[in-house]
C-alpha cells in the first residue's frame, strides 16, 4: 500500500515522503497513529502543493538571509575592554556579541555565531555567523583598551 508520510518514521521514511509499505503495518500501525495517510491521487497533489510552497518559503527566507548578511557586513561592533600592558582581562563571548548585535536591530540567536570562542585580543577581530544554509556573514568586531 502507497501511503504519504505525515511524520518521520524510522526505516520506514521522512515526512512529506510517498512509501509503499505492507497493507497491514500500514492501517494497524502508521494510519492507525496518524503517522501517514493513504496515497490517493489528491493526497499527493496536496503534498506537492505543500512542496512547492515550503520551497518558495525557503527560497524567500535565503533572499532575506543574503540581504542581511550585506547590512551586516558593514558593520563594525566596538567593545570596551580591561586591559594592561596589552593583555586582555575579560573577554568578549557570544552573548555580548548577540546583545550588540540586537541594539543594533538584528536579532540573531547566539548560536548561529560559528566562531564561538571568546574574543581575547585588542583590535580587529572576524567573527562569523551563520545567518542561513551556506550564507555565513563576517562581522568586525574591534576590541579596544578601556
Amino acid at each position: 500500500m502507497k501511503v504519504i508520510m505525515l511524520s518521520d518514521v524510522k526505516k520506514v521514511g521522512k515526512k512529506g515522503e510517498v512509501v509503499e509499505v505492507a497493507d497491514g503495518y500500514a492501517r494497524n500501525f502508521l494510519i492507525a497513529r496518524k503517522l501517514a495517510v493513504v496515497a490517493s491521487d489528491t493526497g499527493v497533489k496536496v503534498l506537492q502543493k505543500q512542496k512547492a510552497d515550503e520551497d518558495a518559503r525557503q527560497e524567500e527566507l535565503r533572499k532575506e538571509a543574503i540581504a542581511l548578511k550585506s547590512a551586516l557586513e558593514g558593520e563594525e561592533f566596538v567593545f570596551k575592554v580591561n586591559s594592561k600592558n596589552g593583555k586582555v582581562f575579560n573577554s568578549i563571548s557570544t552573548k555580548h556579541l548577540q546583545e550588540a548585535l540586537k541594539k543594533q536591530g538584528y536579532t540573531i540567536d547566539k548560536r548561529k555565531i560559528i566562531d564561538n570562542e571568546p574574543l581575547t585580543s585588542l583590535g580587529y577581530n572576524h567573527v562569523r555567523i551563520e545567518l542561513y544554509k551556506d550564507v555565513i556573514a563576517t562581522i568586525k568586531v574591534k576590541l579596544v583598551e578601556e
